[in-house]
């Protein structure tokens, strides 16, 4: 019985473990009270950031807020979905599910730039060291997946290619 399960699969499999539960809860903690859930050590990084360098009113702030709830409930959602896609093998030797895993290393990806970026700019060492960790999980699947060569088929006879040999025929004029 032969396997497919690829690096880049099982290294997929082991980032949806981390990010589905972690950016969700941070998700919904935002969610459910903005402001706080925005100030919560994940995301204080991009809170500090609008507020000191913004200077963003506070409906600005829960707009933001928002948008980053969203956009890591994205993440999530494409992570989900590659792992649902996982578990079946038909996806995994067609590759069908690398799409999802793709879209959501590349948002995360940007997320987590972004939140990295924001963190140095405010001087807060505990966020950049997690957000460029989070950054460099993701970009190292990355690279696997574009790195990985899919395995070659078993070599199996092939049918020699019928060509049709038949001339082709003209239709005849008739003139009156």
């Amino acid at each position: 019985m032969m396997s497919h399960w690829r690096l880049s699969t099982f290294s997929g499999v082991l980032l949806a473990c981390y990010f589905i539960p972690v950016w969700a809860i941070a998700a919904f903690g935002i969610v459910m009270a903005p402001v706080h859930g925005l100030f919560e050590r994940p995301n204080v990084a991009v809170a500090m950031f609008i507020s000191d360098y913004l200077h963003a009113a506070p409906l600005v702030t829960i707009r933001f807020a928002w948008l980053l709830a969203f956009s890591k409930l994205t993440v999530v959602a494409f992570f989900a979905l590659f792992a649902v896609m996982v578990v079946r093998a038909s996806a995994r030797k067609t590759r069908n599910c690398d799409e999802p895993l793709a879209i959501g290393l590349s948002l995360a990806s940007i997320v987590s730039f972004i939140s990295m970026v924001c963190a140095a700019q405010v001087n807060e060492q505990a966020a950049l060291q997690l957000h460029a960790t989070e950054l460099l999980l993701l970009l190292g699947t990355s690279v696997l997946m574009l790195v990985e060569q899919p395995k070659p088929e078993a070599a199996q006879p092939r049918a020699p290619a019928i060509v049709a040999t038949a001339p082709i025929l003209a239709p005849q004029l008739r003139l009156p």
